[in-house]
């Protein structure tokens, strides 16, 4: 981008630089937006101005790396990229022999480059061209000189694909690569890469597009095609191609033809299009249920699924309003999202009513509902029930109240005694979960939990811990309902990774440690040698220790009958 260009001129440029002159001569039929509007120079790369003025000043230093890579997600510009880096490595005009960013007028090979024929630039698709003939083919070329250009280069797209073979030929050839040779590498899985490659590559990561920055590049281009799209649809379709430009205009192409006597195409014309609900009745679904009204937030969310709205988008969007409602927590009033004033607004208001903790826990319900639902049978019944989940936590205390309560019933301020577990003084630990099991005398289920659960987190309402291989059936279940009727609040049981051993294996490990420490005592191992087939099989404790008695512990010995 030119420092010197206002806005307005650099859109008319950019305009003006874009063509399908990448593809030959113009067809008669329909050019997809995605490459009718495909950057022909770097000016025409939106937001990745980091990586433009390195390279300029790498050009300029003639410091100019042999390999680079670009890593991105879909759609960000990798490949066309790739291709003007090669156009700026062999640009010669009448005015310039030399590495040039500016590729304004064209060079004598831009034409053949972007087209993919010159015979000095190689594309390779690592994706069906991985094996190790493939890639010493490839290098074979690499000792002679160019054709005609200035350089050889070897643009590798999807570089990751690659075998370990494959990036082991590359490697020597990376490693000490003839002068005429420069490689351009693009990849959307950066970490398959090996390291060895990525330590002799110049790397760029390409970024996403800002939403708002995005939304104003597709309005530029439906102006350009004559097309109206509301401010409201440009940022449901930018919010729906996550960063991606290419996903962006190809949602565009989608979204201009939904009308066709050139009249607006509306926001709720393009919500219908991608299957997504309504934001405002989603921020009233998302209110409904942090309030506890269960009722009022399925029917609504049920009439949009009804209306079209995919299930799983609508828990995506609620996870996006739970976010935004943190994010305004922590701005407060610099809170300013690109938004409509009326989005913003309520989004302060549901802030106000909840502590950062509760916004956390909301977002980690929704979190959770969101993964289950995907493995659902019936994506809208699993949206219900996370629903459901959500109103019910309502009623509980916030972490903070939680955490005074328990506070208070350790102390002796809550209500029963302060050693025996209460209904509604949650649990802070396995262990007192596990109390509350034989206070309650749940033998069968206690022993379960014991042998099969390995803990993890435990908070108010929330258990973390991982099963067993062998564990009971619907384990988790029966101790999350055992949970809600004795604390009277609503648990959730998740399973996650845990390196903690269960109850009864650590019991097991612990004694088998004592035993072990017990039978190289001098007097225990005496014994034990003066009574053939006699083991330890218990170490407890004696209580106080008497300085006339000795040790404290009682050391149980049984002697194996012949």
């Amino acid at each position: 981008m030119s420092e010197t260009e206002s806005p307005d001129e650099r859109d008319d440029a950019t305009f003006s630089m874009f063509s399908d002159a990448e593809t030959g001569p113009v067809d008669a039929g329909y050019q997809v937006l995605a490459r009718k509007y495909r950057p022909r120079t770097f000016d025409d790369l939106i937001g990745q101005e980091a990586m433009v003025r390195t390279l300029k000043n790498a050009f300029a230093t003639d410091r100019i790396a042999h390999a680079f890579m670009l890593t991105g997600v879909r759609g960000v510009g990798k490949t066309t990229t790739a291709r003007l880096l090669a156009r700026a490595l062999n640009y010669r005009s009448e005015s310039v022999d030399a590495p040039s960013i500016k590729l304004d007028p064209p060079g004598e090979h831009c034409e053949a480059i972007m087209a993919g024929r010159h015979p000095d630039v190689l594309e390779l698709d690592a994706a069906s061209r991985t094996g190790v003939a493939d890639m010493r083919d490839l290098l074979d070329g690499a000792r002679y000189a160019p054709v005609s250009a200035r350089y050889k280069v070897y643009v590798i797209d999807e570089v990751h694909m690659l075998s370990t073979a494959a990036f082991n030929a590359l490697l020597k050839t990376l490693e000490e690569p003839p002068a005429h040779v420069k490689f351009i590498f693009a990849t959307t899985e950066i970490r398959k890469v090996p390291v060895t490659v990525l330590s002799r590559c110049q790397r760029f990561d390409l970024k996403r597009l800002d939403p708002a920055a995005l939304a104003a590049h597709l309005g530029r281009v439906a102006t350009r095609e004559g097309a109206k799209v509301s401010e409201e649809g440009l940022a449901l379709i930018s919010r729906a191609a996550e960063g991606s430009v290419r996903d962006g205009l190809s949602i565009l192409d989608q979204a201009i033809v939904q009308t066709t006597d050139g009249e607006e195409v509306s926001g709720a014309a393009v919500r219908d299009m991608l299957g997504l609900g309504d934001r405002g009745r989603l921020l009233d679904v998302f209110d409904m249920a942090v309030k506890g009204e269960a009722k009022a937030a399925l029917a609504e969310a049920d009439e949009q699924v009804q209306a079209g709205a995919d299930p799983l988008v609508i828990l995506k969007d609620l996870m996006d309003i739970a976010a935004e409602v943190a994010a305004a927590q922590v701005a407060g009033e610099d809170y300013t999202p690109t938004a409509p004033k009326d989005w913003i607004d309520r989004t302060r208001a549901i802030a106000q009513r909840l502590s950062a903790a509760q916004a956390a826990r909301l977002w980690q319900m929704l979190l959770s509902g969101y993964r289950d639902a995907q493995a659902a049978p019936d994506t809208a019944t699993a949206m219900r029930m996370v629903l459901l989940r959500v109103a019910a936590s309502a009623g509980l205390p916030s972490p903070e109240e939680a955490a005074r309560m328990i506070a208070e019933a350790r102390t002796g301020g809550g209500s029963g005694s302060p050693g025996a577990p209460s209904g509604g003084a949650g649990p802070s630990s396995f262990a007192e979960i596990v109390e509350r099991l034989v206070a309650r005398r749940e033998i069968i289920l206690q022993g379960e939990v014991e042998t099969y659960i390995r803990p993890g987190d435990v908070a108010f309402g929330q258990l973390r811990c991982a099963l067993e291989p062998d564990a009971p059936e619907g384990l988790l279940r029966k101790l999350a309902l055992f949970l809600e009727k004795d604390t009277g609040v609503i648990w959730q049981v998740d399973q996650v990774e845990t390196a903690e051993e269960t109850m009864r294996a650590r019991r097991a490990r612990i004694l088998a440690e004592k035993i072990d420490e017990a039978s190289r005592h001098p007097t225990v191992a005496a014994a034990l040698e003066a009574l053939p087939g006699a083991r330890v099989v218990d170490v407890r404790q004696a209580g106080p220790v008497d300085p006339e008695q000795g040790q404290s512990n009682v050391v149980d010995m049984k002697r194996r009958r012949a």
